[in-house]
């Protein structure tokens, strides 16, 4: 099961865009609580704990616990919004979640074995992550932290595919995925060989860039007077 968090919430008693920046002002910021057959609910919370669970991948898909009315409710992360080009985090809104009732959430993949993959490892293959999460649904009691792929087998000109996930029990993957192709999530390919044209292309490009005349290959067409 994912990682348990914990987000101290204070019931909203303003609202309002002015009171809304205010409380950014003083550190706090404003969420939304809805859901599970509940109303939704107002409150703020402290900005830097907030930001700093953020920070943690793990966070992200997790079962977090609040308190309303005095009960742990678990919730999670449903939208985020930040400020466009502070570090500041502007609102977020979570979603209770029930023991009985299945939840739909984007899971981190891990990759392992990448360095020790043949085709990495013997050919100089480039190993790349085509896709970095996965959305799956659950109950809140199996929801996992993360999937772990292992591509310590693939050889060059090979990828691992979304059927390849190993889905712990309970947990499936959402029905978007049910009538798509098997499509790669990661691969191996060939490094790139920089040939000598390679280099006089850049060459060239680089004396354009700088307003440098180029002079006609030995190839171009002429004219003799």
């Amino acid at each position: 099961m994912s990682t348990n968090f914990t987000l101290n919430l204070t019931p909203r008693e303003e609202f309002g865009s002015s009171s809304s920046r205010r409380l950014r002002r003083t550190g706090q910021v404003p969420v939304v609580v809805y859901g599970a057959g509940k109303k939704n609910a107002h409150f703020i919370t402290d900005h830097n704990a907030l930001i700093h669970n953020l920070d943690t991948e793990a966070f992200h898909s997790a079962i977090i616990d609040i308190k309303e009315n005095g009960k742990t409710q678990g919730a999670i992360l449903r939208e985020v919004q930040m400020h466009p080009y502070k570090t500041q985090i502007l609102h977020i809104d979570l979603l209770r979640v029930k023991a009985t009732e299945l939840i739909t959430l984007r899971i981190p993949l891990h990759f392992v074995g990448d360095d020790a993959a043949p085709g990495v490892k013997t050919f100089g293959g480039i190993f790349s992550r085509l896709i970095t999460d996965v959305e799956i649904q659950c109950l809140p009691k199996n929801l996992p932290e993360y999937l772990e792929i292992d591509v310590s087998e693939l050889e060059l000109n090979q990828a691992v595919h979304i059927s390849n996930i190993s889905l712990p029990e309970g947990v499936e993957l959402s029905s978007a995925y049910h009538d798509s192709d098997d499509f790669a999530i990661a691969s191996v390919t060939p490094p790139r060989v920089i040939t000598d044209d390679d280099v006089v292309d850049e060459g060239m490009e680089a004396m354009e860039l700088e307003g440098e005349p180029v002079a006609e290959t030995e190839d171009s067409d002429s004219t003799e007077d």
